[in-house]
């Protein structure tokens, strides 16, 4: 049994209320069933499919740029507008269905960024109904990759793999003539996957998968194709979670060390605060108390909410609060407050 069961979901702080405020907005329009609205702001006329597609696209950028609190503020209107949408065009419209697709979508993304697991899982599982509804099967494959990383935050990470790998096994047969799109999503179901495997502590299966993805991301270069992110920098910071996963810190610090962040898409500041996240995390596993803090003041410059709202950021500061030695990390106690671990 998790021990989320036992106290309570883990996305949420110990007085009982959401750290992230903007969840129980996106929890009620998900509960709207059979509720119809237009898209907050756009009052007194039905959102076309134009414009939810614009909306979700602006939310989606929201989330990775780590501005979280925008994206939280524009997604409940946008899913009872999805969901009015789907229910106007009716439930066999692809068009419909895709965009229905994408809203839950991001609303994953963005559920699992802040710590609700529980409810990001609900909004994925969506997102992947929709996707195989729409009949596009690139929208599909994308949706199993977010799923993916669902379903082993769920503890379940041979099903994560399994899922990954069937998804990618099916775009697969379809890439005689591949696109730079349909070449980003096989190659970040490659990443989900490895994932998965390292949380299976199977080292074999994720550097080959990861290897793999290597291979893929010297054919696309660095892009942002679907929201996937997908592309050189976006495999070694994998390999750089994928080693902290199984035990090995040091080769996460060396990996993260040599990584060269400006080669990135512009707008990925999520990606580029989770290096040093990961750095940090890693030095506090060697006990390199005072470099860890210093990467965690790094990773608050440029997102202060990915650094709050990060339930394995806030893990790394308390254990280095447990063995907190003022004199060499001054800056520990108020970077701790500030996250809201204290």
């Amino acid at each position: 049994m998790d021990i989320e069961e036992l106290t309570g979901s883990s996305d949420r702080v110990d007085t009982g209320s959401r750290a992230y405020q903007e969840a129980s907005l996106i929890e009620q329009a998900m509960m709207g069933y059979g509720a119809t609205g237009p898209v907050d702001g756009d009052e007194g006329r039905e959102a076309s499919l134009d414009f939810l597609r614009a909306q979700v696209r602006s939310a989606y950028q929201a989330y990775q740029g780590s501005r979280y609190d925008v994206a939280g503020r524009i997604l409940p209107g946008l899913i009872r507008g999805a969901e009015t949408a789907a229910r106007t065009e009716g439930s066999a419209s692809p068009a419909a269905c895709a965009v229905r697709a994408r809203v839950y979508d991001t609303t994953a993304a963005l559920l699992s960024r802040v710590g609700e697991p529980f409810l990001a899982w609900a909004a994925a599982d969506r997102a992947m109904f929709a996707a195989e509804q729409s009949g596009d099967p690139l929208l599909a494959a994308a949706s199993a990759w977010r799923l993916s990383y669902m379903i082993t935050g769920r503890k379940h990470p041979q099903e994560a793999l399994g899922l990954a790998m069937a998804a990618a096994a099916a775009l697969g047969r379809k890439m005689r003539a591949p696109t730079p799109e349909r070449l980003s999503v096989y190659g970040a179901l490659h990443l989900a996957a490895a994932t998965a495997a390292a949380a299976s502590f199977d080292r074999a299966t994720t550097e080959s998968l990861l290897a793999t993805a290597r291979g893929i991301a010297d054919r696309t270069g660095e892009a942002n194709h679907l929201g996937t992110a997908f592309g050189p920098v976006n495999v070694a910071i994998h390999a750089i979670g994928a080693s902290l996963k199984l035990g090995d810190p040091r080769t996460a610090a060396e990996t993260g060390e040599a990584l060269d962040l400006a080669a990135m898409p512009v707008g990925l500041v999520g990606r580029r605060t989770q290096v040093n996240l990961d750095l940090a995390r890693a030095y506090a596993m060697t006990r390199k108390d005072a470099a860890a803090v210093n990467l965690l003041l790094a990773a608050e410059r440029l997102s202060p909410q990915l650094v709050r709202y990060d339930q394995a950021t806030r893990d790394v500061l308390t254990e280095l609060l447990r063995r907190e030695h003022r004199p060499s990390t001054p800056e520990l106690r108020p970077l701790a407050h500030r996250a809201g671990v204290i």
